[in-house]
């Protein structure tokens, strides 16, 4: 197990560069396996999820090289072999290998996907999917073997607007015959990272960002490159730090047409901040007002910010709400923002939240990745010690988390116990 230290309060001062996207990475190498030549991936983030995907390519027969942070795969004597539990297990993304083999091979055998335990996730969407490509899809303990002697385009509602589901179905679309349009598609930028390096093979996909994807299924696709976007929700979690304890801290290589809703919610509480192309310096303050967020799908209030956002909250005077549309288990980090002083009354979907109070170190629990996030938030604000068990859920998401906040001044170090 690791454990991450903080000793609280200090003013942080400096710049922190923001590491790729985890939610694109974690889709752009899964589809990298659809191409027939090589790929390169650029700004790949240096987190536990990479080299997760990274031991399913090399069962897959992948070769790999890693320089961080370009990843460069050979794609030429790929194998289709079964993406066993002990693999697919360990993180979430791990179910992007079932469409991109299907597209690839017509078959794919991958057991059902780990990650955090945020709530019900099922992929019923992706098999519906697949079942409307020709596909047929037979469960076995856990095990998916979904298979298709003719996978066709077709023409796919989504009763939600799921991210991974259409991700998905854009990977098995890629090679199908004919054309597939997804309708109600998720929207989000990481989407459109992977349609980017899709096409950059000679795939043929319009719509990506919009609520209507089309793809036209193509044989073969030719050496490609991309560069993983800039992750928005590492760059509002050291936004919501900024707020908490920094001094003109610099949050830099950020696109901020991403986070507009989170960002319009950190001007509404009074936050100062300086916007910049690229950039943005932001500062703590005392006076912060209170406010509600409500998670949505994208551009919405993303959900994996409302965890880290919560922690701030409990710094702005009045009572603030916290609604949770997406994910019914968004909690877990709140038992221990009590025992860190904090004043919250919470359910499973909604959370009360007054302030401001004192925060002080203790020692609590990284139930998930977003909630050991949010704990890190607030044990950079709390007076004393704080000590984070399970900071291996945090490592999944954040790259260089240490590095990055000792060199803006933080006292905080991440350990390995017994």
């Amino acid at each position: 197990m690791k454990i991450i230290e903080i000793q609280g309060n200090k003013p942080l001062s400096g710049t922190i560069k923001v590491s790729g996207a985890k939610n694109s990475a974690v889709a752009l190498i899964p589809a990298a396996i659809l191409c027939d030549e090589e790929v390169v991936i650029e700004n790949i983030p240096d987190i536990s999820d990479t080299y997760d995907l990274f031991n399913i390519l090399e069962v897959l027969n992948v070769k790999k090289e890693y320089d961080k942070p370009i990843l460069k795969l050979d794609l030429r004597n790929i194998r289709n072999t079964i993406v066993d539990k002990d693999l697919s297990s360990k993180l979430r993304a791990s179910y992007y290998f079932m469409g991109a083999l299907l597209g690839k091979f017509k078959k794919a055998v991958v057991y059902f996907p780990g990650g955090c335990s945020i709530g019900s996730r099922p992929i019923d969407y992706h098999i519906k999917g697949f079942k409307q490509m020709g596909a047929t899809v037979e469960i076995e303990n856990d095990k998916y073997t979904i298979s298709a002697k003719n996978l066709h385009g077709a023409n796919i509602y989504l009763d939600f607007e799921s991210v991974g589901a259409t991700v998905n179905l854009i990977l098995a679309a890629t090679k199908a015959e004919g054309t597939t349009i997804i309708h109600n598609a998720a929207r989000e930028p990481e989407i459109v990272n992977v349609a980017t390096f899709l096409n950059s093979m000679g795939a043929k996909i319009t719509g990506a960002g919009t609520n209507e994807i089309k793809i036209i299924g193509v044989k073969y696709l030719k050496k490609g490159q991309v560069e993983v976007i800039p992750d928005r929700i590492e760059t509002l979690t050291y936004l919501i730090i900024g707020a908490l304890v920094g001094k003109n801290l610099k949050i830099d290589n950020i696109i901020p047409a991403h986070i507009q809703a989170p960002l319009s919610k950190l001007i509404d509480i009074g936050v100062d901040i300086k916007q910049n192309n690229n950039n943005i310096i932001i500062s703590a303050k005392n006076d912060y007002n209170s406010t509600d967020i409500k998670t949505l799908v994208y551009p919405g209030f993303p959900t994996d910010v409302a965890q880290p956002f919560s922690v701030l909250l409990t710094q702005c005077k009045g009572i603030s709400h916290v609604y949770e549309t997406i994910y019914e288990n968004r909690m877990g980090h709140m038992p221990y923002l009590n025992k860190m002083g904090a004043n919250v009354q919470y359910n499973l979907k909604e959370a009360k939240i007054k302030g401001p109070t004192k925060l002080k170190g203790a020692e609590v629990t990284a139930t998930d990745l977003r909630a050991g996030a949010a704990l890190v938030c607030a044990g950079l604000k709390a007076e004393g010690k704080t000590v984070i068990f399970d900071a291996e859920h945090v490592l999944r998401g954040y790259g260089d988390l240490e590095t990055k906040l000792t060199n803006v001044g933080a006292k905080i170090a991440i350990k390995k116990i017994k």
